[in-house]
């Protein structure tokens, strides 16, 4: 039986690799909050032998993997993306808990982000450099655009408007996904962020100077166009913007 021309045995497997990828995301969590190596002996001293199964994580990684080759088949796109969500659920649940990116998850997205340029670059014998110079603007107008707003609400609020750790999760981000959909993940992620602010200032959980943490706005807007299109986000964005009168 084949699916979107692959076998269905390739989305069981693919499925099984999330469940995995799920509760290893668990062991990152607890790792890097504590700003701890990931790779130690701890995981099958301690780890393997006493945590629980971690369903939610392993149901979402699994379904996200499974959607993703649905969409994109096996290409490289797959492949990197594989690498890139479970990092992408680590920083929401860290920042959200701790209101902290470390730096050794935006290096490891920085890093695998280069990686996957030069592979694209390299198997891309008439675009490789436009893919190249398409990511490192990425790289550039992602931690640019939020440099200059943490610099600017620094100016005019007198404290912090942004955590550099934002800075950085959206400069690596840019590698991965170009300077347009970067500035779409921009765009997206203080929507969600005006959006929810204001249900939660509405519902009085939180007082006005309280502060909420900018990294789950980003990971959410930079799920959509893992699965969505840059024309389509476009034309979305474009009726909100517009009242739907576009």
């Amino acid at each position: 039986m084949y699916i979107n021309e692959l076998h269905i045995l390739t989305y069981v497997i693919v499925g099984v690799i999330g469940l995995i990828v799920g509760q290893f995301v668990d062991w990152c969590n607890l790792r890097m909050a504590e700003h701890k190596k990931i790779i130690s002996r701890d995981f099958f001293k301690e780890y393997l032998k006493n945590a629980r199964p971690k369903y939610l994580l392993m149901i979402i990684s699994s379904i996200a993997y499974i959607v993703l080759l649905y969409f994109k088949g096996l290409t490289i796109d797959t492949i990197k993306f594989m690498f890139l969500i479970p990092m992408l659920l680590n920083a929401f649940m860290i920042d959200f808990k701790s209101q902290i990116i470390p730096n050794r998850l935006t290096l490891t997205v920085f890093e695998t982000g280069l990686i996957f340029t030069f592979i694209e670059t390299l198997q891309n014998t008439n675009l490789g450099i436009n893919i190249f110079i398409d990511n490192m603007l990425g790289m550039l107008i992602g931690g640019g655009i939020f440099l200059l707003i943490t610099l600017l609400g620094g100016l005019m609020a007198r404290k912090e408007a942004m955590g550099f750790g934002d800075v950085k999760l959206m400069a690596a981000l840019g590698l991965f996904f170009g300077w347009m959909n970067i500035i779409l993940i921009s765009v997206m992620s203080f929507l969600f962020a005006a959006i929810v602010s204001i249900v939660i200032l509405i519902s009085r959980k939180k007082k006005s100077s309280e502060y909420i943490p900018f990294g789950p706005f980003i990971v959410v807007a930079s799920l959509i166009p893992i699965y969505m299109s840059t024309s389509d986000i476009l034309m979305v964005l474009l009726k909100i913007f517009s009242l739907g009168t576009y």
